[in-house]
């Protein structure tokens, strides 16, 4: 048995910087290339499908990758993941700089999620081992505000550092901020793992990967190629026979990486409907709108990102807010009025577009939550299975935000094509590959394929499928606050020594 012994009281501290400044880099490795993607196109080229991978490969791989994480983190050593993790996404990093093509460009992005599942994974369930009760719920509430510092700012560096050293320059800025994150925390954060750990449910992560894999690609190529085309009903067809098998092995094995008895309690079903909630009120909008702002609307890189700051700021300050608020305020009521406020900002901007009170609402309703998001996930499961807990919620997040946003792309581009037919501008086919051009922001490779169609008849309809998109968005999150409403106040978690918040045993 390998127990940890933990550190002082400013030692603690100390690795919760680390782990931050780690978890910083995150949303900067997805904020970033969607701000620089009309760049990558015009520096590196590609297909749509292409340009897509380069935000979805990294969503991909680190969904995918998380809950395999969190096992190996309680298997092998937290901090030993949260290092290796580390190396591994900076070394990608600085991969994506030197790509020479957008193919090369996507490998390294897919690799980097792989070290950034590993390096969270083992950096949060690191975290779960050193505090406890409320100062837990602190330190928690202080990773979703570095999340929310990476979300605020990174548009905004990224812009910046577009304009001057051109696009390649925001990775060495990820690289930059990784190093130092492992510097510090190889010198405080403990080695620490579960004693009764088994090794890797290998034969679940492997369904499961291959599941999320097919799952995406395959909502992917369907634009492009059609719902009905063999290779994407292939896809499709991998992705339920996958998740199907990693059902069966998850019930049979004696040590699961996704404890499946779990979806009996309310209250984990509801944290997992909120894990999902940011991916299509949030997320989404930090890839789209960047997209339409800078690609469509033709703004510079450096406005677009100060707009997104509407977005994005929020969650600078609510989520350390709204931990202090859960001492008085129940956890679920919290939760599911952000949700609702988000929902209302979704309506507001389908109507008044780039309007930054709109921005800024929805940044409120995510911001709500943030902080206490895993906090909840962790109040599940045993501490001693802290990396499980934080392998299941961020798989479900991380992937969530992947699937969600190749949905939302697809939904996308099938809104505009309708709108291109219905103006009369394309035949069918046609408007199938305009439409997927302009949801990359390619309107002078559009009006190359339509060259009988003028720029403000496709930004015109661009726009209105865009505000489609958005209400169908709001209904979504009306949906999902219900859910986690109350499934947050329903029921309870299994009796666990895992210290949860006051405030949840209220509702």
């Amino acid at each position: 048995m390998i127990l940890m012994t933990r550190t002082g009281h400013a030692g603690r501290w100390l690795v919760l910087l680390s782990v931050c400044l780690a978890a910083m880099t995150m949303p900067l490795s997805f904020t970033g290339p969607a701000v620089a993607l009309s760049r990558i196109a015009a520096g590196l080229g590609g297909s749509p499908l292409a340009l897509n991978w380069v935000t979805n490969a990294f969503m991909l791989t680190f969904g995918a990758g998380l809950m395999a994480a969190g096992a190996l983190a309680d298997n092998h050593g937290r901090k030993r993941i949260f290092l290796v993790g580390l190396a591994a996404y900076v070394l990608a990093a600085l991969g994506c700089m030197l790509a020479p093509d957008i193919v090369w460009l996507d490998m390294f992005r897919a690799l980097q999620g792989i070290g950034g599942a590993a390096a969270f994974a083992g950096g949060a369930s690191a975290l779960a081992q050193e505090f406890d009760g409320q100062s837990r719920l602190r330190a928690f509430s202080f990773l979703g505000t570095s999340f929310g510092i990476g979300l605020a700012f990174g548009p905004v560096a990224s812009g910046l550092l577009i304009d001057t050293f051109g696009w390649r320059a925001i990775f060495v800025l990820v690289a930059v901020l990784g190093v130092a994150a492992a510097a510090l925390g190889l010198r405080t954060v403990t080695e620490s793992r579960d004693p009764d750990a088994t090794g890797l449910d290998w034969a679940g992560a492997g369904t499961f990967t291959i599941a999320l894999a097919a799952l995406t690609y395959g909502v992917l190529q369907a634009p492009q190629s059609g719902w009905a085309d063999p290779f994407v009903l292939a896809l499709l067809g991998i992705a339920a026979v996958g998740f199907a098998a990693f059902v069966i092995v998850e019930r049979r094995v004696r040590r699961p990486m996704l404890d499946l008895t779990l979806f009996r309690f309310p209250r984990f079903v509801g944290v997992q409907f909120l894990a999902a909630a940011p991916a299509y009120a949030f997320v989404v909008l930090l890839v789209l709108l960047p997209i339409r702002f800078i690609g469509i609307e033709g703004m510079s890189e450096i406005k677009a990102g100060q707009l997104m700051i509407c977005l994005s700021g929020p969650l600078l300050i609510l989520p350390l807010l709204a931990g202090q608020a859960a001492r008085w305020i129940a956890p679920a009521t919290i939760c599911g009025v952000g949700v609702l406020v988000a929902a209302a900002g979704l309506l507001w901007l389908s109507r008044v577009p780039a309007a930054d009170g709109a921005l800024v609402l929805i940044g409120i309703g995510i911001a709500l939550p943030w902080g206490l998001m895993d906090g909840l996930a962790l109040s599940v499961v045993p501490k001693e299975r802290a990396g499980m807990a934080v392998g299941i919620f961020n798989t479900t997040r991380v992937a969530s935000e992947g699937v969600a946003l190749a949905i939302v792309m697809a939904v996308l581009s099938g809104f505009t094509a309708t709108q291109l037919g219905a103006q009369g501008l394309a035949s069918p086919a046609e408007a199938a590959a305009a439409a997927q051009l302009l949801a990359t922001g390619n309107i002078a490779a559009t009006i190359q394929h339509l060259p009988m169609a003028g720029a403000t008849a496709l930004i015109q309809a661009y726009e209105t499928a865009f505000d489609r998109l958005l209400i169908v968005l709001a209904t979504i999150n009306v949906l999902t606050a219900v859910i986690v409403f109350l499934g947050l106040r329903r029921g309870s978690a299994p009796e666990q020594d895992t210290a949860p918040l006051p405030a949840c045993q209220e509702g």
